[in-house]
């Protein structure tokens, strides 16, 4: 039962639950390489660098940030905070992912082993920037806009224009539903000398700004459309990916109490509706 109850600690640590943001991007970069099914050793080797990824980029998170989230209301509770996992513990899992992460990268091909130090330099940068600039957001959404990159590097063994357009667009959506997550924090932030685009530029802009760049997803990945000739299957899929962030814009702009549904409920949906419509691209015709 002890063993069980550290699991789910850690389940809680990295909120494992979020994958579900990056994945599917993985997967829709790999999808479009392959131009179809990649096959099950690199399903395999996505999830797991996908999950290894997301777990060092989390676990570092809540160790360099223990002291402020003692202070935060929303964060006090967290396993890293409250005693539940302890410094060393969390250090040694940061280490492990890391390293499983390199491993995957060695597995598939030298572009994803290359690929992989510059990776983890930048998820882990995110946890650091907050303290510096109120870019944070844009270096967060850079972290899973790595997600089409590694995708495709691991498909294709380069880099086509396509994923970039793809990342970028992945890089400003995910940005612009962490501005709308960051207002909760606001008076934290302030209150703790760090930087976020709320705490600088008040609410109003924000909200603002959030749209703007949820604006230049839906461009971003207009252009991956086109570039990549994919069908009408994914011109559909971004007609929803509009209905999507418009309503999440309204979820927030209507309420701050429901910034956790539009953060969670619709982000985690429009990405996995993303990938299906992807699917059928290739299996639809």
């Amino acid at each position: 039962m002890q063993f069980l109850q550290k699991i789910k600690d850690f389940r809680e640590l990295v909120m494992f639950e979020h994958s579900v943001f990056s994945m599917p991007f993985i997967f829709i970069a790999m999808l479009t390489a392959a131009q179809g099914w990649f096959g099950f050793k690199l399903l395999i080797f996505g999830i797991i660098a996908s999950i290894s990824a997301r777990n060092f980029a989390m676990a570092f998170n809540r160790y360099v940030d223990r002291k402020f989230d003692e202070t935060n209301p929303r964060t006090k509770n967290r396993p890293s905070v409250d005693g539940r996992i302890s410094p060393q513990a969390i250090l040694f899992f940061i280490i492990i992912n890391a390293l499983i992460f390199i491993a995957m990268g060695y597995i598939i091909n030298p572009l994803c082993f290359y690929l992989s130090f510059p990776i983890l330099i930048i998820l882990a940068s995110y946890s650091l920037m907050k303290r510096f600039s109120s870019s944070v957001h844009l270096v967060l959404g850079l972290s899973l806009g790595l997600a089409p990159i590694a995708g495709v590097a691991a498909a294709s063994g380069e880099i086509p224009l396509w994923s970039v357009y793809l990342c970028v667009g992945v890089l400003f959506w995910v940005a612009g539903f962490d501005l709308l997550y960051a207002l909760q924090d606001i008076e934290h932030d302030k209150k703790e000398g760090l930087y976020s685009i709320p705490s600088v530029f008040g609410v109003k802009k924000t909200l603002w700004i959030s749209r703007v760049f949820h604006i230049l997803t839906l461009i971003f990945w207009g252009l991956f459309i086109k570039t990549a000739g994919l069908g009408e299957w994914m011109w559909i899929g971004l007609c929803v990916a509009v209905v999507a962030l418009c309503f999440e814009q309204y979820l927030v702009s209507k309420n701050f109490r429901h910034i956790p549904r539009a953060f969670f409920t619709v982000n985690g949906y429009l990405g996995i509706v993303f990938l299906g419509f992807c699917v059928m691209n290739f299996i639809g015709g």
